[in-house]
Formats: C-alpha cells, sequence, structure tokens
C-alpha cells in the first residue's frame, strides 16, 4: 500500500502557494515559541493583545520578504544551497524590516509600545530559519530514502570531474527515479580537490579510481559519465580509450550553459559515446568573415544535394545569408524531406534566404542548361557522384556517365553562364585508383583543372581532395551500427584495412574554406588526422554498445571487396603540397593535362559508352589514368601488356 502512494504521487510537485502558507505558519509558531522563551515560559507576563500587533507587523514582514526573494517558489524535494540561500535572505530581511521599523517608531513618538524586543526578533529569526530549512531536508532526504534510494539494483558510476557540470551531473544522477545509482567518487586532476570530499563525495586520481573500483568483475557493472565542461579533443579522446579499453561504459554529458547555474539537468544531456567523440578533433577555426564575403547575397547551386555531404554543405551555407540556395538532386524523395527540414529551420531562427528545388540528372545536358538558364549562378558546389566502390566496378557505365561526364557537363555549363567558382567534391579514392569510381573521380579532377588552365578569365574551378566521412550514406559506421543492432558479427574485409576519415561537419566547414580561399585550379587536400584500421573502429563500436555487445558480438573478416585497397592516399607519389593560411588545408600539386588532348579523349569515350561494353570502358579510363592499376577486381587483366589490343584503336 505503502509503495502504491509512493509510485503514484512521487512525480507530483507541492504547491507554491502550500509552501508559502507552511512558512508563514512556521513564522507564527516561531513567534509564539520566541516570546514564551523570552519569558522564561512565564505566559502570564505576555501582553497577548500586544504581542498579537507585533506578530502582524512580522508577517507582513516575512511575506514581503518571501514573494520579492521567491523562497517558496523551489521544488522541495530538490532543495539546494540556493533554495536555503533565499530563505536566509527573506528571513535575515524581513527581521531587519521589523526592527528598523519599531525602532524608528519608539524614537519618533515616544512611544514604547512600539518596541519590540530585541531578543524576540533574534529568537525567532533563528528558530525559523532552522524550521524552514529543516522541513525541506526533511522532505528532500523522505524522497530520497523512499524514492531514489529504495532497494534495487544500482549502477556504480564514477564521475569524471568535480567541478560544476560534475555536481550537477551527481544530483541528476541521484534524483533519477527510473535508474539508480550509486555514485563511487569524482575523478579529477586538480590536486587541490584529490582526495577531498565534494557534497560528501569523495574525489580520486584517475589512477587511483581505477586503482579502487575498476577490475574484471565490476567493469560490467560500472558507468563513467565524461563531466568537464572545458576540454580539448586530445584529452577526452584518451579519457575515453583509457576506460573504454577496460570494457567500462562510458557517456558523456552536453553541457547546456544556461543551465550551469542549476542544480540538476533534465537527463537527457547525458548521453552514450558515439563515434564521433572518439574521433573527434580540435575545432576549426573559420574565416567566417571571408565565406561571408564572398557567399552573402549570391546564388549558389549543390548538386547532389540529398547526400551525406551536398545536404550538409546546404545547412552551413545558409548561415552566411546567401539571397538563394539552388538544390539539385534526382532523388525527389530525399529534395523533399530536405526541403521540409530546411524550411523549417528558417522559421525557427527567421532567415531569409530563397530556397529553390531543382530535380534534375547532373549528366542531362538539356535539363541542366535549363537550371542555369533559368538562375544567375554564382557559386557550384558539385558534390553530384556515385561512390560505392564495388557497386561502380560492376557498373562503370554509370560511373563514368555521372562522375565524369555529368562532372562535364556542369562544369561546362559554368563556364558558359560565366560561375564565379566551381567547388567540385573529391576524395581520396582519386590518388593512385584502383577502382573504377576512384578512377573516374580522378578524370573529373583533370577535366575542371584543364577547363581552369583554358578559360583563365572566366570560371574558377577548384577541388577538394578528403577521405571517409562518418556517417555518410554506405560508409562503414552506419552498416556497423545495423550489424550490431542485429546481434552481429560485425563484417570487415580485412584486418590490415586502414581508411582516413572526418566528420561530415568537419569536412564541409573545409569544403566552403577551401571554396572561399581558392582562385582557381587548385586541389586542396584537407588534414585527415592519423589513419584509423576499421578493425579498430568496430571493436570500439562494439564496446560503445555495451557489456552485452562485447560478449556476444564478434568481428567476421570476408576479404577485399573488388576494387578495394588495404589503405588510402591523398597524394600520389608525384604530388607534393603546399601550405596555406589554413593549417588544415593544402594545395596539391598535380598533373594536369591539356584541355584539348582531354576533350578529345573524352569525346571518344562517350561514344565506347554506347556499346556499354565494359572492358572497352574501363580499358579507355585506364588510359586516360595511366595510374589506375586495378586490385582485387576483374579489370586487372587490362593492365597487363597483353591486353593493349583491348584499347581503343584510334588511340
Amino acid at each position: 500500500m505503502i509503495e502504491l502512494f509512493i509510485n503514484k504521487y512521487s512525480n507530483r510537485f507541492v504547491s507554491r502557494h502550500f509552501v508559502l502558507a507552511l512558512d508563514i505558519a512556521i513564522v507564527v509558531v516561531s513567534f509564539l515559541a520566541a516570546s514564551i522563551l523570552r519569558f522564561n515560559f512565564d505566559v502570564t507576563q505576555i501582553n497577548w493583545g500586544l504581542y498579537k500587533y507585533y506578530l502582524c507587523i512580522l508577517l507582513a514582514s516575512r511575506f514581503v520578504c518571501f514573494l520579492y526573494f521567491r523562497s517558496y517558489e523551489g521544488i522541495v524535494r530538490h532543495t539546494s544551497i540556493e533554495d536555503a540561500s533565499a530563505i536566509f535572505k527573506s528571513t535575515v530581511f524581513g527581521s531587519l524590516i521589523v526592527f528598523v521599523v519599531s525602532l524608528s517608531l519608539t524614537k519618533f513618538t515616544g512611544n514604547v509600545v512600539f518596541h519590540i524586543p530585541i531578543t524576540i526578533l533574534i529568537i525567532e529569526f533563528f528558530i525559523s530559519l532552522c524550521l524552514m530549512i529543516t522541513s525541506r531536508m526533511i522532505v528532500k532526504n523522505i524522497y530520497k530514502t523512499l524514492i531514489v534510494h529504495a532497494p534495487g539494483e544500482k549502477v556504480d558510476v564514477l564521475i569524471y570531474g568535480a567541478g560544476t557540470l560534475g555536481i550537477i551531473t551527481k544530483n541528476t544522477l541521484l534524483n533519477n527515479r527510473h535508474q539508480k545509482y550509486n555514485i563511487l567518487g569524482f575523478i579529477d586532476d586538480n590536486p587541490t580537490l584529490t582526495f577531498c570530499t565534494v557534497q560528501g563525495v569523495r574525489v580520486y586520481t584517475e589512477q587511483d579510481a581505477i586503482k579502487r573500483f575498476v577490475n574484471d568483475d565490476t567493469a560490467e557493472d560500472m558507468e563513467v559519465i565524461l563531466a568537464i565542461h572545458n576540454i580539448t579533443a586530445t584529452k577526452k579522446s584518451k579519457i575515453i580509450d583509457t576506460f573504454l579499453t577496460r570494457n567500462i561504459v562510458v557517456k558523456v554529458v552536453q553541457p547546456v550553459l544556461e543551465k550551469l547555474q542549476e542544480s540538476e539537468m533534465s537527463g537527457d544531456e547525458i548521453r552514450k559515446l558515439n563515434i564521433e567523440d572518439l574521433l573527434e578533433r580540435e575545432p576549426i577555426m573559420l574565416d567566417t568573415q571571408k565565406i561571408n564575403d564572398e557567399v552573402a547575397n549570391k546564388t549558389a547551386l549543390i548538386t547532389g544535394a540529398v547526400g551525406s555531404i551536398g545536404s550538409e554543405i546546404v545547412r552551413q551555407i545558409i548561415r552566411f545569408q546567401p539571397h538563394t540556395v539552388i538544390l539539385l538532386d534526382q532523388a525527389e524523395s530525399g529534395l523533399y524531406d530536405l526541403e521540409i527540414e530546411l524550411r523549417q529551420y528558417f522559421k525557427r531562427h527567421l532567415i531569409d534566404v530563397k530556397l529553390l528545388i531543382e530535380v534534375a540528372n547532373v549528366s542531362d545536358e538539356a535539363r541542366m542548361r535549363q537550371v542555369f538558364n533559368q538562375h544567375r549562378i554564382d557559386f557550384v558546389f558539385h558534390a553530384a557522384a556515385y561512390k560505392h566502390v564495388p557497386l561502380m566496378e560492376a557498373h562503370p557505365y554509370e560511373a563514368l556517365k555521372t562522375n565524369v561526364f555529368g562532372t562535364k557537363t556542369v562544369a561546362d555549363l559554368a563556364v558558359e553562364y560565366d560561375v564565379k567558382k566551381f567547388v567540385m567534391i573529391s576524395t581520396d579514392k582519386a590518388v593512385n585508383p584502383t577502382n573504377v569510381m576512384g578512377a573516374t573521380k580522378r578524370l573529373a579532377e583533370m577535366y575542371v583543372q584543364s577547363l581552369n588552365e583554358r578559360f583563365t578569365s572566366s570560371t574558377q574551378f577548384i577541388t577538394t581532395r578528403f577521405g571517409n566521412v562518418l556517417g555518410s550514406n554506405g560508409s562503414v559506421v552506419p552498416l556497423f551500427q545495423k550489424q550490431i543492432q542485429a546481434g552481429g558479427p560485425i563484417t570487415v574485409t580485412h584486418p590490415d584495412v586502414i581508411r582516413y576519415f572526418m566528420t561530415i561537419p568537419e569536412a564541409c566547414q573545409l569544403v566552403l574554406e577551401a571554396g572561399t580561399m581558392g582562385q582557381g585550379g587548385e586541389v586542396f587536400v584537407f588534414d585527415m588526422g592519423q589513419p584509423i584500421k576499421i578493425a579498430d573502429l568496430a571493436k570500439k563500436m562494439i564496446q560503445l554498445s555495451g557489456p552485452s555487445a562485447i560478449k556476444n558480438i564478434k568481428i567476421k573478416y570476408t576479404g577485399l571487396r573488388p576494387g578495394e585497397k588495404l589503405y588510402e592516399e591523398l597524394l600520389s607519389d608525384k604530388e607534393h603540397t603546399l601550405p596555406t593560411y589554413h593549417p588544415k588545408i593544402k594545395i596539391a600539386q598535380v598533373h594536369t593535362t591539356s584541355f584539348v588532348e582531354l576533350t578529345t579523349s573524352l569525346q571518344q569515350l562517350y561514344k565506347e559508352l554506347r556499346t556499354n561494353d565494359k572492358n572497352e570502358i574501363v580499358a579507355h579510363l585506364k588510359y586516360l589514368v595511366p595510374e589506375f592499376i586495378s586490385n582485387n577486381s576483374v579489370f586487372e587483366q587490362l593492365d597487363n601488356t597483353e591486353s593493349a589490343s583491348i584499347l581503343p584503336q584510334s588511340m
């Protein structure tokens, strides 16, 4: 019966008016007790006819101060130092007001009837203060005992960070009614806090906490919550790795600045780690003024707008107030969803940007010409491309049609319609390509560079080249997540496969920066940090999924896929880089092909597409991109000298 009553009313809060009435009642009781104590329990000496007026004056003063300091508005079960401070202030000022009024009236009228004994005021002050604070603490402790600390399975928690955010995190966990937590201690590297207590919780160094609390038996039932407001990405990654390698669940607190002055959060700010947390780098510093000068009040066309990169470029570019943003893609459902998202965002943030939707295929010259003819375009961010290596290995026709001739169509129209800048999104797979997809992206790079040399006075052609993007469509992270949800196994092609990774926002920020700094003809490569083994990435994702996944989910090696290589490169052996003013962006010095020569070859290649002869198409592609050497592919035969007869006779 008691448990039923508690569960029914545990989520309800006491009315503020009831708390105010209770505080007034405490004042009455305190005044009566103070009066009795003042006269040594001899109530016959008390002039009740006069003292009732004293009580009325005191009540009026206290009531005004309660309202002013809002001492009755705090949730009783969550009483904090701030609540006690408000009670103290209202009580002190209430007593001072009564004392000043009593003293003034007595002095100016000469009538001692206005004199309220100061001993009564002092005694009443202490009794009222103690009763109001104590009553709240009693309710708080009853709530914690019956609700929060009720018998049941508890999760052991170490909170990393004993500062403001750590204290708020502790309070949030202790008041969680859905899950019971046992706070083992704080971890902090501040020597002034080590082995002290903060709100009754001991503070340890990382080494001491691990030694005391972490072992093979307890790791599965323990969590570490990272609650540090200001922390570098390097230090954060190091802390996370320390506990993940011990199979301990790690969570992070997303600090909401406006809540840092409160004693508690909603709990939603405490979340599980995601893979981006593990690969997080220091924030990118952008020259926002330069980007704004370039983009503001201009018209930008984003091809492949619903893809992972294209859609994020859209989200970031609208911050710089372009006049018009044109979203172009052949996926009408994706365009519809993105348009709804952006229009809602515009409404919430009062953004006045003209948004236009174009359903079109970049390889359709007539349709693309119509787009360029209808709009006066200043910038093109060309993100439309096929990118899946095994699929494009099986469909070289589609890869060439979109990645090469789609790029050629949009780039040629950019020149014809005097577009200011054309920014092409390329990939590290274009460097020493071992697959059709990478080779088509390299050929597209070559073509836009040749255009820049041929038409030096018009459009500036800029290429940006980077590696894998975390969470993008078709990347390993979403695949691994689905495999973990299905209970495993996680499939990895080879234990030694390594890749460079960036987050989607990070990559797109650098695209915008490179696009504005470029003067034409550059191939920008981004600082991708250290390459990561895909197998290690898989292990970390398993660890992030908790003890059950660690026990049950295995990694299965399936062998390299067609066209796949063990490692990617941002530069070929013949390429070098030049620095820019941005530390994460460099300019690759790449070999260029003449526009006339390349155009003639592409015309011949376009004719061969009609035959849809895969060997003939890929052989020609290898001729145009000499560094294209197939790996683990049926097209390896074309790399043999004996297969030269497959090459087009016109060459």
